[in-house]
C-alpha cells in the first residue's frame, strides 16, 4: 500500500491510497482543479480514482466531491448523516455508498474501519485501512489510520490506532498563538479550543505518548493552522519526543504534501 499526503491545513484536506487493486482519496477538501493537479504530480490520473471516503460535512474536507464526481464517477463512501449534510451544497448527486459509523467493511482490497470522533459536524469519523493478504513477503499487512478534525481523544482511538504502521493525526493549533490571534472573534477561539474542535500541539503529544508500544513506523502531524500554529511551535511542542520515539514525526505544512511512498 503506498500513501500521500495531497495537502493538510485548515483550508483544504486529503490523501491519497494505493494498493494492487484501486485508488483512493480520503476526503477532497481541495477544488477538482487542485487535486486533478495534485494527483498528476504523483503520478496518478484522476480518472484511476476508484471511490472517496469522507470524514465528515466541512468544507475543508469535502469542497471537490461534487466536481470531481461529477467527471470521474467515483464512488463516494459516508456515513448518512454526512451524506445528508453535504448534498444539499453539491450541484451533482455523487454515487453514494453509506457506512455505519463504528462498522468495517470492504472496499476491493481495502478493509476500512470507521469510528467516530468528537468534532462538531454531524457525525465526523476516522478511517483505518488495511491492506495485504499477510501469507507472503509480497503482500504484507499494512495499516494506515487518518485522524484529523477532533476536540479531544477518547479512550477507544487509542484501541484503533495502536497497531497501524503510520499514523495521520492533527495537530492544529498552538495555545499561545490563538490566544493572540486578532482576527478570530472569541466565540470562535472558544469552539477551537472546545471537547469538539481540534487538537492542540500538546493534545497531539499527549495522545503519541498514551499509546504504549505502538507499532507506528511514521506519523504525519497534519491539518495545521496557518495562522495559530508554525513549524516552529510544533518543535517546541514534540522536540523531546522526537529525540525518544522510535517512530519518525513529520510536520504537514499548509501549502505543502507528501510524495507517495510505502505506508
Amino acid at each position: 500500500m503506498q500513501f500521500s499526503i495531497l495537502g493538510s491545513s485548515s483550508s483544504g484536506n486529503s490523501g491519497l491510497l494505493v494498493t494492487e487493486n484501486c485508488r483512493v482519496l480520503v476526503d477532497a477538501g481541495f477544488s477538482c482543479k487542485r487535486l486533478c493537479g495534485m494527483m498528476e504530480e504523483r503520478g496518478i490520473r484522476p480518472e484511476e480514482i476508484d471511490a472517496i471516503f469522507v470524514t465528515h460535512e466541512h468544507s475543508d474536507h469535502t469542497a471537490g466531491i461534487s466536481t470531481f464526481a461529477k467527471k470521474f464517477n467515483p464512488v463516494v463512501y459516508a456515513n448518512l448523516m454526512t451524506a445528508r449534510a453535504i448534498e444539499p451544497k453539491l450541484k451533482h448527486k455523487p454515487d453514494w455508498r453509506i457506512f455505519n459509523t463504528g462498522s468495517t467493511f470492504q472496499f476491493r482490497d481495502l478493509t476500512i474501519e470507521s469510528f467516530s470522533l468528537p468534532h462538531d459536524a454531524h457525525d465526523p469519523v476516522g478511517f483505518k485501512f488495511t491492506s495485504g493478504r499477510g501469507d507472503d513477503l509480497f503482500s504484507p499487512i499494512k495499516r494506515l489510520a487518518w485522524l484529523i478534525d477532533l476536540g479531544f481523544a477518547p479512550r477507544h482511538i487509542g484501541e484503533r490506532i495502536r497497531d497501524v504502521d503510520t499514523l495521520v493525526v492533527e495537530s492544529n493549533y498552538c495555545p499561545q498563538l490563538l490566544e493572540r490571534d486578532e482576527r478570530r472573534p472569541w466565540s470562535l477561539k472558544q469552539r477551537i479550543s472546545g471537547s469538539h474542535g481540534h487538537l492542540s500541539n500538546g493534545a497531539a503529544r499527549d495522545l503519541l505518548e498514551s499509546i504504549g508500544e505502538p507499532s507506528w513506523s511514521q506519523v504525519f502531524l497534519a491539518h495545521l493552522s496557518r495562522d495559530c500554529n508554525s513549524p516552529e511551535a510544533i518543535q517546541n511542542e514534540f522536540s523531546d519526543l522526537r529525540e525518544r520515539a522510535r517512530y519518525r514525526i513529520d510536520t504537514i505544512v499548509a501549502g505543502e504534501g507528501t510524495d507517495l511512498q510505502q505506508v
